[in-house]
């Protein structure tokens, strides 16, 4: 099992089974970072908009050489440009911005912006008819959510023509957010997980320790680990070359039942996710 061992969306698509998420990797740090998980193995890079780092994510791509079919590209659509023609332009420009024809997914950002807060369900069934046209005519090869919990997939569902693929959420042991994992399982949508690491909160689990030290592994690839035997999609960030390794090294273990029993009783150690419904983003 390696980094290019892949899920496989409802779709047919492949996608790597872990990810790098570049949220705050900006302008040399967030280039180098790329560059250097690239050289490290990784193919899934994730991306967004409202990360402001689009360019350096695509100059990355195309100085490492990698022949863009090995490679899975993620973009989000930015919060203040949902509705069909918004959103048509936005895509626009995210492929600018990458330097590329394509995209391997294609994400809304957040459900209930509060510039569209009044009026919601319209701008995101506007923003996926825009993001379905996408799909047909390849330029996403899969297209999802994030941030949706099940009320706002419900929602969408009423109108959509092509079923979401993915939903990226906040997911981790101190939040595994069951209710939405279960619809995600339900309806055959992928959950991918940011912050799986819980922006570094794993680290202040000592109970982890003991875990970590059984499989001669860190804190962190026992709960990269845990993610994926879960069956969700982690997408880790490091600027250090070293993490990004480690990161990458867990694929050579299994944790048993009653550890990860153990990691599942974490709830709240570090935060829970926010309600996109309430968030003044």
């Amino acid at each position: 099992m390696s980094l290019t061992d892949t899920y496989t969306l409802y779709n047919g698509a492949k996608i790597p089974q872990v990810g790098l998420g570049t949220w705050q990797l900006t302008g040399n740090e967030g280039y180098h970072s790329v560059l250097a998980a690239l050289d490290a193995g990784y193919r899934h890079i994730d991306t967004a908009a409202d990360y402001g780092n689009e360019k350096q994510v695509g100059q990355a791509i195309k100085d490492s050489g990698i022949p863009r079919e090995n490679l899975f590209i993620t973009t989000k659509l930015g919060n203040n440009d949902h509705g069909y023609e918004a959103t048509k332009e936005a895509f626009g420009k995210s492929l600018e911005n990458l330097g590329l024809d394509y995209v391997d997914l294609y994400l809304t950002h957040w459900p209930n912006p509060i510039m569209f807060r009044n009026n919601w369900q319209k701008n995101n069934a506007e923003t996926w008819r825009a993001m379905e046209e996408f799909y047909d005519h390849g330029m996403a090869k899969a297209i999802g959510v994030s941030n949706f919990m099940p009320k706002h997939l419900d929602a969408l569902l009423k109108t959509a023509k092509v079923k979401p693929m993915v939903n990226q959420i906040f997911v981790n042991p101190s939040d595994m957010q069951p209710a939405t994992v279960e619809y995600n399982d339900d309806h055959d949508i992928l959950t991918e997980a940011y912050s799986p690491l819980g922006t570094g909160g794993v680290f202040k689990i000592p109970e982890l320790e003991p875990i970590a030290r059984k499989y001669g592994k860190t804190p962190a690839q026992v709960v990269l680990r845990w993610s994926l035997q879960h069956g969700f999609l982690p997408l880790p960030k490091s600027v250090h070359e070293k993490h990004l390794k480690e990161n990458a090294d867990i694929f050579d273990f299994n944790l048993s039942s009653p550890d990860i029993k153990t990691i599942n009783g974490f709830h709240g150690k570090f935060g829970l996710a926010t309600d996109p419904d309430t968030v003044p983003w």
